[in-house]
């Protein structure tokens, strides 16, 4: 699979392309958690989601 995890998350409408940049940002900046943890603490996606995903 070559879709990125924030690419899904937009594409099956549980994330919006903002939540998504906003997440890259701050890995960005230095934050070392995976993609799913942080969309999760901001409250953008319930662990559920992450889940689904993998």
């Amino acid at each position: 699979m070559d879709e990125k995890i924030g690419e899904q998350f937009i594409r099956i409408g549980v994330m919006t392309k903002a939540q998504v940049d906003d997440v890259l940002v701050r890995q960005k900046s230095g934050d070392k958690r995976l993609f799913g943890e942080i969309a999760s603490s901001l409250g953008y996606i319930n662990d559920e989601a992450v889940r689904s995903y993998v």
